[in-house]
């Protein structure tokens, strides 16, 4: 059990995080609040944000990436450096590009991008532009509580080799199926990266997304997998 002091995290559905760290800091993850059918009405207008993490470009994860930056004022947006180049023609500032395997330092966290396995476009009007590759981010906290955000992604073998280097406690991941792993995937996924915890994301927006947490504990139980499910609701507060 951690003794680290972790965050706040509230989920405002899909795959958006809005996380308060232990000092009042704000760092919102996957940026898309407006037109998130998922997010409570009463949790759309915020109050503060201090950075931004986002994993890749579709629109369910970062439409509201400009409007949010323009109005917060963030000190770091955080993404890979295509997605950061667009949002600089946007007038977005204070971005911070990276790339697979880096690592910088946000807000006295350490924010590692790594892997997913997923596309990346870049909605721009009636265009779709190349968006560099999609990632996840492993975010080390300064006492040292450390979590993952695997943004959207597929099941592969290397998470593995997230969890011994970097022994995330707490997983982010994607069950709704279709577009990223189902549950099934995910109780994999729980399995090689060795988490004590797993909140689930990107489930229940669209009726494609099938996944759900219950089935999530069912296919854990089934590999037997330790690893407790925290089942947010939008809205709830882990």
């Amino acid at each position: 059990m951690s003794q680290h002091p972790r965050p706040k995290f509230t989920y405002l559905g899909h795959a958006t995080i809005l996380c308060e760290l232990p000092e009042g800091e704000v760092v919102l993850i996957d940026p898309w609040v407006q037109n998130n059918p998922a997010c409570p009405e009463a949790l759309k207008k915020l109050d503060r944000i201090d950075a931004m993490l986002i994993t890749h470009a579709h629109s369910d994860h970062m439409g509201d990436a400009v409007e949010l930056a323009r109005r917060h004022k963030p000190k770091t947006v955080v993404a890979n450096f295509e997605i950061c180049s667009w949002l600089g023609t946007k007038g977005v500032e204070n971005c911070s590009g990276m790339n697979l395997g880096g690592c910088q330092e946000v807000l006295g966290m350490q924010v590692t991008m790594v892997r997913a396995d997923h596309s990346c476009g870049i909605s721009d009007g009636d265009q779709i532009l190349y968006g560099g590759t999609a990632a996840g981010y492993i975010v080390r906290l300064a006492g040292g509580f450390t979590f993952y955000h695997a943004g959207d992604t597929a099941l592969f073998s290397d998470m593995q080799l997230l969890g011994e280097m970097y022994r995330p406690e707490l997983a982010f991941l994607p069950i709704g199926d279709h577009f990223t792993m189902d549950p099934q995937q995910a109780a994999r996924a729980c399995r090689f990266l060795g988490v004590r915890k797993v909140i689930p994301i990107h489930w229940g927006t669209f009726p494609v997304l099938t996944g759900t947490p219950e089935k999530l504990e069912q296919a854990l139980g089934d590999q037997g997998t330790s690893c407790e499910v925290i089942g947010l609701k939008p809205g709830e507060i882990y």
